[in-house]
């Protein structure tokens, strides 16, 4: 490989890490903050009826202590790790978006007794998701394993409730309801931007 295609290929690799860059160093930054930015940020559902709107998006960025903080952002690395190559960036971003949005209706409208809700778990969930819908063909049996992994996972949760030690390392209540809206959110939207880069309508 002359220089020029290892640069080239540098640079792809570096853009497709750079959203879980962004979003582990986001998270840490607000940890870092202090607990007065969680209060402020968290999905709160009376303060979202109130028209703190924001809330809907900067509440998963926040976290309930270090160590939940830490753990999502070893979350995120180990999902780009896993299916970070299955989009480009512009695909990634529809992606959060998506599940993001989906995450917060469910919470909103199926959820209505969660009065809050912090963290990335509901985001790392959609995005692999998405990404085992975007792996490559010779990747099949990964894709395979990854989705029969999390789906075991989030019947598990749906039916006894966070996995064992869970709610002991973030250090407070977890919401497996966001685990499952995430993942379906993130399934949707990996299928559709498959089908958008299936017919060349634009390169995601």
């Amino acid at each position: 490989m002359g220089l020029s295609h290892w640069h080239v290929a540098a640079r792809k690799g570096f853009l497709s890490l750079l959203p879980a860059l962004l979003i582990a160093m986001l998270a840490g930054l607000l940890w870092w903050a202090g607990p007065g930015f969680t209060e402020v940020l968290r999905f709160e559902r009376a303060a979202i009826s109130n028209g703190d709107y924001w809330r809907l998006v900067s509440g998963h960025f926040v976290h309930l202590s270090g160590t939940h903080a830490a753990l999502n952002v070893a979350g995120v690395v180990l999902v780009w790790m896993l299916v970070g190559q299955a989009f480009r960036w512009r695909g990634w971003l529809l992606v959060s978006l998506a599940v993001v949005l989906s995450v917060d209706a469910g919470l909103w409208w199926w959820s209505p007794r969660l009065s809050w809700y912090v963290g990335l778990s509901g985001l790392l969930h959609g995005w692999l998701a998405a990404g085992i819908c975007g792996m490559p063909r010779g990747r099949r049996m990964d894709a395979l394993l990854l989705g029969a992994v999390l789906i075991a996972k989030l019947v598990f949760e749906q039916w006894y409730g966070a996995l064992p030690g869970s709610e002991e390392a973030a250090g407070g209540p977890v919401v497996v309801d966001a685990h499952l809206y995430g993942a379906l959110g993130g399934l949707l939207a990996g299928v559709l931007v498959v089908l958008v880069r299936v017919t060349g309508r634009a390169r995601l």
